[in-house]
């Protein structure tokens, strides 16, 4: 997402939340991916990043933690105006995930380093610790779980839980308490470029022009705030339901709005929805745009779309063994209803 998307109101919690977890890292020091990291093939210099599931852990313990998380979520539908913290965990999630490179293999959410610096204080990533400390004391009771394992299957539950497709999902993320691994900040996009900015960066990570207008879709959750992106507004009455209402408004007729922020538009009918940029930029690429048509019309196919292109963003950079099979949980709702 672009990543301004549910950047929610921010106090002293990066500082008191990267606190808790530098402690937190010198309790979990057994899952330090410490020879992880190797010349993938004679000379071609690209990080191996092989997925080690923690031993006897199956996939009743990894759906107990979804359930966890879930619950959580469930337990504050009233945060941030009535966003709860679905946009939280997928930015969040999206955010550990999107520092990947396919030239070298470097990034991605293996080594959950959003922690170190100079991640951490990515001017992209302000806010996202708030999804970190909403984790933490899931993170206390499964102190087995790494913080990479942990964030992307938190976005996972933040997808399906308002209503989302299916996220495939895979676990195996090893911690690098070091914080060596840490991505170089500027890998994240901002909400001020043009198609060509938006291409580019997804480019970099592996992703066609179809899968990127998928992903972007997941702007319909959450809202942007001035005090720390410098945008503000949502951008629509679907901010905690995952509809493709994002292209449906995206289709209609939006003006620079006339203020002293950030430049963003605003829709002409009321005034009260916002794009950003690169938002925007999707309308006026004709490639672009006739995905955003596409799936305008087709709230199924879009729903398609993204959850193969999210599940993929959470696992950029990863080798998975054979026997370590995609992953997908069922919601709290799910497990209430009867078949």
């Amino acid at each position: 997402m672009f990543f301004q998307k549910s950047d929610t109101i921010l106090t002293n919690i990066d500082v008191a939340n990267r606190n808790a977890n530098t402690s937190e890292v010198k309790r979990h020091n057994s899952s330090t991916a410490t020879t992880e990291n190797a010349a993938f093939g004679a000379g071609a210099g690209l990080n191996i990043k092989r997925a080690k599931v923690p031993e006897d852990k199956t996939y009743e313990d990894y759906q107990r933690v979804y359930n966890e998380i879930a619950t959580k979520i469930s337990e504050h539908l009233d945060y941030d105006k009535g966003d709860g913290y679905f946009a939280q965990l997928v930015r969040n999630a999206w955010h550990a995930s999107a520092t990947y490179a396919a030239a070298d293999n470097s990034g991605g959410s293996y080594y959950g380093t959003m922690i170190f610096e100079p991640e951490e204080f990515d001017f992209q990533n302000k806010g996202t610790a708030i999804a970190r400390s909403f984790l933490s004391s899931i993170h206390v009771q499964n102190p087995w779980i790494s913080r990479g394992d942990l964030w992307t299957l938190a976005g996972v539950a933040g997808v399906q839980e308002c209503n989302g497709p299916k996220i495939k999902w895979r676990p195996g993320r090893l911690d690098d308490n070091t914080g060596t691994k840490a991505a170089p900040a500027g890998r994240i996009p901002d909400g001020d470029g043009d198609a060509r900015y938006v291409r580019d960066f997804f480019s970099r990570m592996g992703f066609n022009d179809r899968e990127t207008v998928a992903l972007i879709g997941a702007h319909v959750l959450g809202r942007c705030h001035r005090h720390v992106s410098g945008y503000d507004g949502p951008w629509g009455d679907d901010s905690n339901n995952f509809t493709n209402d994002f292209f449906e408004r995206l289709m209609g007729n939006w003006h620079i709005k006339n203020w002293d922020g950030r430049k963003q538009y605003e829709d002409d009918a009321t005034n009260l929805y916002m794009m950003l940029p690169t938002d925007m930029s999707l309308k006026e690429d004709g490639n672009f745009f006739k995905y955003v048509k596409e799936y305008a019309k087709d709230v199924d196919l879009w729903f398609k779309d993204f959850a193969d292109a999210y599940s993929k963003l959470l696992e950029k950079g990863i080798e998975f063994p054979e026997d370590n099979k995609p992953l997908e949980f069922k919601t709290l709702h799910e497990q209430t209803v009867p078949n």
